[in-house]
């Protein structure tokens, strides 16, 4: 075999493992953000039946159930679904806070169970939200440094976005003003 086929012969296996390495680390992303909407799903699954279980004691059901789906309905980007989960944890901090306020729901067995499978599923989004991010960032650099980079371009990947939230959903929660509300 000459030093040409040789040579021709790497780059094509090189191309191969470069190939299927960026691919693999997209569907990778892509199976990430699933899982971020699989969880989301279930979150605005069991939010109406939290609600629902509650409703005796409160008067907000339809507004909160009405705001939930349209927030639901129109999230289709990373960000609108990032948005729509800080608005979706404002409201179910709101939520909490109102069934604290009830003694008779607090001890409803129901509830109770209701609010710790909405733990749950909130540690399971935030894992979720972890894992995505961290495809992100590997699939980001896979196409961002060599030898990735030469080959991106042909084959049209560019670079995805992280799941992120907004300034104001960083800073402490003031629960002093969540009770004066």
């Amino acid at each position: 075999m000459s030093i040409l086929g040789i040579i021709v012969l790497v780059f094509v296996v090189l191309f191969i493992f470069i190939f299927n390495s960026l691919i693999m680390k997209r569907n990778m992303v892509d199976n990430s953000m699933a899982l971020v909407d699989a969880y989301l799903k279930k979150r605005f699954d069991l939010i109406p039946n939290l609600v629902a279980a509650a409703s005796q004691y409160m008067k907000h059901e339809s507004e909160t159930l009405s705001k939930i789906a349209e927030m639901r309905a129109n999230a289709k980007s990373v960000a609108e679904k990032s948005s729509l989960d800080c608005q979706l944890t404002g409201t179910l901090r709101n939520f909490m806070v109102q069934v604290e306020s009830y003694p008779d729901l607090k001890a409803s067995e129901n509830v109770m169970h209701l609010q710790r499978t909405l733990n749950e599923i909130e540690e399971q989004l935030a894992a979720a939200r972890r894992t995505y991010n961290s495809s992100v960032t590997d699939f980001n650099n896979a196409i961002q440094m060599v030898p990735g980079c030469f080959f991106a371009p042909m084959m049209r990947l560019s670079k995805r976005e992280l799941f992120t939230i907004p300034e104001n959903e960083k800073a402490n929660v003031d629960v002093n003003a969540l009770f004066n509300r």
